[in-house]
């Protein structure tokens, strides 16, 4: 990581991130690589890593997000059904709808994404993670 006035610069294989546990997840982690810990007024972005065979929760919340997919295959359950994911998509998903992320089975590496998220939920307080 690099700090030098107004300035934050974190690598993403460089920053280390911490399991997701959550009721429904196998083999995700995350780091938050900008947030609210930096003074982010807006928004945060963090890299998930889910693990070949790994998934995370289905689930939905009352903001939106952006997603852009850096490594890996898998698949996201979004729109009701389940669509093929692979390294340079980008994803959104509209707040309040179910959504989770597969992980290919016998690839070489994590399915490796960013997320990018608003710090305050719509309905207020801040955004988990963020």
């Amino acid at each position: 990581m690099t700090t030098a006035r107004d300035v934050l610069i974190r690598n993403i294989d460089e920053t280390p991130r911490t399991p997701v546990h959550m009721e429904g997840v196998k083999g995700a982690s995350m780091a938050v690589m900008v947030g609210r810990e930096d003074g982010a007024p807006h928004f945060a972005l963090r890299q998930f890593a889910v693990e070949p065979g790994g998934h995370t929760p289905r689930h939905s919340h009352d903001y939106e997000h952006e997603v852009f997919v850096v490594s890996g295959e898998g698949t996201i359950f979004l729109g009701g059904r389940e669509n093929p994911i692979r390294a340079g998509d980008v994803i959104y998903v509209p707040a309040n709808e179910q959504h989770q992320f597969r992980s290919r089975e016998n690839q070489p590496g994590d399915l490796r994404f960013l997320c990018l998220v608003p710090v305050e939920q719509n309905c207020g307080g801040p955004v988990p993670g963020s």
